[in-house]
């Protein structure tokens, strides 16, 4: 009698969701992104790793992935998952508003790169047909990878957005091209066939959008009635098949049908729920079609030819990063952009691997050429998460030369000011009210965009690290009128409060505490006032709904005060400390003429 045990599939699909319960925690942990987790599974339990010894110590089988084949369809999913999450991010508007970056920079970034990659390989001895073909499959960039980690409203994540959209159009045709230059195929019948093709697919994408508008907010509407989540999500994933099906059926790639299905979607007030609702499926197919590229990776291949893999990835990835930035920066995109896109763009895609395929059955390049780039392609798309930070890194460094910011800011730094250490959100608030009352200020920042934009917004910012000493010693703190500190890290603002401190006795330090417990620990370290962030807000949602249930104002701010007094309470006994600390502007809490005509309703 056969069990699941006995079916390959299965054993798989437990090794897999294994897999996704151990590596998105464990690498969030350390805040590494899965990617890279994903793909050493692949790399670790596929064929080529632990899935070879399986013939030999059975109960292997029970761990690895031998069967690459049975589980792309499901990393194909993932992609086209991806696409139509894509398209839900965007509208008709926000993609028209692209079109110069489109068919512009992406369209030249793709041609050129190719041209190049494809040049070197034919200075190097591939026969011309075989080098256009693997220029084009080497231009392409991930979609799978860059665009999770851009984003798609930044804007580094806007320009890869622009240029991987026309990538993904200029599949069709690339293969179609592939196809002509093939000794064996007749170039006229197979460029009719591209016409055809490019024909009968637009027709189909009108029908789509015609159809799309009509149906789907009907389609949709009928199902948010049931209120049934299982009927709305398999209404989701229906669209998603048949959008991906239709253009797959005319030639055109599936990604294009669920681009186009998410854009439709995006325009209905439904998007919200369809987002949310596909989401977990979009991350677990991408987890396995990141797994079949690590599977791809064979360990004893790269040690024997590593000296040859390792000159072609550096080689792929400095021609798309120079020209890929060089087009960003002639478009007019800041140079710290254009740095990152570029470094972010610069290895091979998920795609590639389909060129590939398609140049190797139209005989313009050997099985070995092919299985050699694979594993480059496959080696590119590993060390993509890497090329992000590196990216960033770079453009960091490139917009501290633009905006003429030393690394420890070498600006005079004047007594008799208010110093602010953090810029995010809650610091640009204070500066605000610091400004709105003729204040005297400046704020340091660890994070260069944020200086460089509040520079350019007329804010008094200067770059720095306050984790170092000599950052805080050329602050003057002892000439401060007041030190706020805004930053979000809880170890080091207590590291900082105690060294100030030690430093400056009698100096206002004023502190955003993360909650009461931390606020006590900065009471202890020698903070005036340590404000936890939530409270005051949470008071006040409370005041606004037991007012809004028809609760006396009179009783209502007695019970927030009390309230109050029960947290301050808290945070003196868990600090254990011999003052009761402030948690409100004294003028608030005891002026009664304040608090009438703060609440006229009493």
């Amino acid at each position: 009698m056969s069990t699941p045990l006995d079916n390959p599939a299965f054993i798989d699909a437990i090794v897999i969701l294994g897999a996704a319960g151990v590596i998105i925690p464990a690498f969030a942990r350390f805040r590494i992104t899965p990617i890279i987790g994903f793909i050493l599974v692949g790399v670790l339990l596929g064929p080529s790793g632990l899935g070879s010894l399986s013939a030999q110590y059975d109960w292997l089988k029970f761990v690895t992935i031998n069967d690459r084949e049975a589980i792309e369809p499901f990393a194909e999913f993932g992609i086209i998952l991806l696409l139509f999450s894509i398209g839900l991010e965007l509208s008709f508007k926000r993609l028209w508003s692209m079109r110069r970056l489109v068919f512009g920079v992406g369209a030249a970034e793709l041609t050129i790169s190719a041209l190049i990659i494809g040049f070197v390989l034919y200075l190097i001895g591939q026969p011309a047909s075989g080098a256009l073909g693997l220029g084009l499959a080497l231009a392409l960039s991930s979609t799978a990878l860059v665009l999770p980690m851009s984003g798609t409203k930044s804007p580094v994540g806007r320009a890869a957005l622009a240029m991987l959209l026309f990538e993904d159009v200029a599949i069709v045709p690339i293969i179609f091209l592939l196809g002509a230059l093939a000794p064996s195929y007749a170039s006229g019948s197979s460029w009719e066939e591209m016409v055809n093709t490019l024909v009968i697919g637009g027709a189909v994408v009108i029908g789509m959008l015609v159809l799309g508008r009509l149906m789907l907010p009907r389609i949709f509407a009928q199902a948010a009635r049931t209120k049934s989540p299982e009927l709305f999500l398999s209404v989701s994933l229906l669209v998603i098949i048949l959008a991906s099906l239709a253009t797959a059926a005319t030639g055109l790639s599936p990604i294009v049908g669920a681009l186009l299905a998410g854009l439709l979607i995006a325009e209905t007030e439904y998007h919200g729920e369809v987002e949310v609702i596909t989401e977990p499926f979009k991350g677990l197919a991408l987890g396995v079609f990141l797994i079949t590229v690590g599977m791809q990776i064979d360990i004893r291949v790269i040690l024997d030819n590593w000296a040859s893999l390792i000159t072609a990835v550096v080689g792929v990835v400095l021609v798309k990063a120079i020209v890929t930035g060089g087009l960003l920066r002639f478009a007019g995109a800041r140079p710290g952009t254009a740095t990152e896109a570029g470094v972010l763009m610069a290895s091979p895609s998920e795609t590639t691997l389909i060129v590939l395929a398609a140049a190797t059955q139209a005989q313009l390049i050997q099985p070995q050429t092919a299985a050699f780039w694979q594993i480059v392609t496959a080696i590119g798309l590993t060390i993509t998460p890497l090329l992000a930070r590196f990216g960033h890194d770079m453009a960091r460094r490139v917009e501290l030369r633009g905006e003429n910011i030393a690394a420890t800011d070498d600006q005079v730094i004047d007594a008799e000011k208010t110093i602010i250490i953090g810029f995010g959100r809650v610091g640009r608030l204070v500066a605000d009210m610091m400004k709105a009352h003729n204040q005297n200020y400046l704020a340091i920042e660890s994070n260069i965009d944020v200086v460089a934009n509040a520079r350019r917004d007329g804010y008094s910012i200067i770059f720095g690290n306050v984790a170092r000493n000599e950052m805080l010693d050329r602050l003057r703190l002892g000439h401060a009128k007041a030190l706020v500190l805004t930053m979000d890290e809880p170890v080091l603002s207590v590291q900082i409060v105690k060294r100030v401190r030690a430093w400056v006795p009698d100096l206002p330090i004023l502190v955003r505490a993360r909650d009461t417990k931390h606020a006590a620990e900065l009471y202890q370290a020698g903070a005036t006032n340590a404000v936890p962030e939530a409270l005051e807000g949470s008071l006040q949602l409370s005041e606004a709904i037991l007012v809004e249930n028809g609760v006396a104002m009179g009783p209502v701010i007695a019970s927030i005060h009390a309230k109050r007094d029960q947290i301050r309470q808290k945070i003196q006994k868990d600090g254990d400390l011999e003052f009761e600390p402030k948690l409100k502007s004294s003028a608030l809490d005891k002026s009664p003429d304040i608090s009438a005509k703060l609440n006229p309703q009493e």
